[in-house]
């Protein structure tokens, strides 16, 4: 008589054999690889900077610091990676949202398949390069610009034009190395990269942090609050990203030659959270580019007292000190989220009732056809809301700890960072997990000769 389930070590062996036999490991191998390569890149900076001066100009203002977070430290030291991934997730917004106004690129997002697809894709990248030549003309115009941060005996317009062309070209192969990773590694590949950039931050954080609350025992207390909260909000957004709402759905028999297929119940889940941290991600690009751009002006010599208090007014306003800074995104996240969800595929109401229609499937109690989709609109619209409304409070909740306890040193991987760092982990376990069960069911398949 045989065991019906399996034994440690034959689970042990399948695992080791998945692992083997799936191509998993070359794909780890390569995203590793990917990345170190990455990291040696945001080391090396442009030639004729003082990276002293520089260093010291962003030290003190928080939104470059933040913006350095995202880059891994290749802002700071103006590197040839300086730009990071920014323009590639900047273009892919617009891109996107142009998508959904312009019949010409719709048609290409849903009704032209994989090569549709494939062409939007193209347009994505013939604007990012665009956009990071623009970004590199500003950022080196904005260098020359500040005192000493440019080695005098450079010629000037020699460091312009090859600036501009390395920190150009630099973005453009970050947009390569990511789409590589999404490709042939693990994980998708922009959101890795930021992902890298926040984790080689945080020895510095914790290093600057065990210098405040070294002498305070009050603010030791708020250093134990803010963890205990920043563990909190892991728990919480582990949760949020697998919360799902299931609309039952009842399939009608059919009966063909001997066979009766349908009559189950089943359910459609569609999740809280269907833009994962992409909208958290697109939000902060969207803020980041003009607070950086003011960040910026502001260190040049206005002499013109009206235009110089326009631009201190605007950065206040647009910097995380301010309330308005606060609003600002937590609506950007609420509005990226319902975008998102626009545009996911499994969930269109109108395609969605069509099918169960198609199938002879319906939602209990509700006819098929347009009372259907009325009513996977209404039940797609207040889940998207709930979602929307707590991914903006779950990203704010962090941020606003930091200073109630006054650990102000762990700003950068508060809120929006945490999310970010979580929702990737978190893809990229699954990911894995997919892929090995993927290739366990198509070994499955070649055993029992199954087609």
């Amino acid at each position: 008589m045989q065991q019906s389930g399996l034994s440690k070590e034959q689970i042990a062996q399948n695992i080791i054999s998945s692992w083997q036999t799936s191509g998993l490991k070359q794909r780890l191998i390569f995203t590793f690889l990917a990345i170190a390569f990455f990291r040696f890149g945001a080391q090396l900076p442009i030639f004729g900077i003082n990276n002293e001066v520089f260093q010291n100009i962003a030290s003190g203002n928080n939104i470059i610091g933040f913006l350095d977070m995202f880059t891994g430290g290749a802002l700071g030291k103006v590197s040839i990676f300086a730009l990071g991934i920014g323009p590639y997730i900047t273009s892919s917004i617009i891109i996107q949202l142009l998508a959904v106004v312009v019949p010409s690129l719709e048609s290409l997002q849903k009704e032209e398949g994989e090569g549709g697809r494939r062409k939007l894709q193209q347009i994505t990248r013939q604007f990012t390069v665009f956009l990071a030549a623009f970004q590199a003309i500003a950022f080196v115009v904005i260098l020359s610009k500040l005192s000493g941060a440019v080695v005098h005996t450079i010629n000037p317009l020699l460091f312009n034009i090859g600036s501009v062309i390395t920190l150009t070209a630099g973005a453009i192969f970050v947009m390569w190395l990511a789409e590589l990773i999404t490709e042939k590694g693990v994980g998708n590949g922009g959101s890795l990269l930021i992902f890298i950039g926040i984790l080689s931050g945080i020895p510095l954080y914790i290093k600057n942090t065990s210098i405040l609350v070294a002498n305070d025992s009050h603010l030791q207390l708020g250093l134990v609050a803010l963890l205990v909260i920043f563990v909190a909000t892991i728990i919480t957004i582990i949760i949020f990203q697998d919360a799902t709402r299931n609309v039952p759905i009842v399939s009608a028999r059919r009966q063909v030659g001997n066979k009766v297929y349908g009559g189950q119940n089943t359910s459609i889940p569609f999740k809280l959270n269907p833009g994962g941290v992409m909208p958290i991600i697109f939000a902060i690009a969207i803020l980041l580019f003009p607070t950086t751009i003011l960040s910026f002006v502001q260190q040049m010599n206005i002499s013109n007292p009206t235009l110089r208090s326009i631009l201190e007014n605007l950065n206040f306003y647009l910097s995380s000190s301010s309330p308005v800074y606060y609003m600002i995104y937590f609506g950007l996240i609420v509005l990226l989220t319902f975008f998102y969800s626009s545009i996911i595929p499994n969930m269109q109401p109108k395609e969605i009732a069509a099918n169960l229609k198609k199938y002879g499937s319906a939602i209990p109690g509700i006819k098929p056809g347009k009372p259907t989709e009325e009513k996977l609109d209404e039940i797609l619209s207040r889940v998207t809301f709930i979602g929307a409304v707590s991914l903006g409070l779950i990203a704010l909740v962090p941020s606003l700890a930091s200073k109630v306890t006054g650990i102000t040193t762990f700003q950068g991987i508060g809120s929006t960072s945490l999310i970010i760092m979580v929702g990737v982990a978190l893809d990229f376990i699954n990911q894995i997990k997919a892929h090995l069960y993927a290739k366990n069911y198509e070994s499955f398949l070649q055993k029992n000769n199954i087609k």
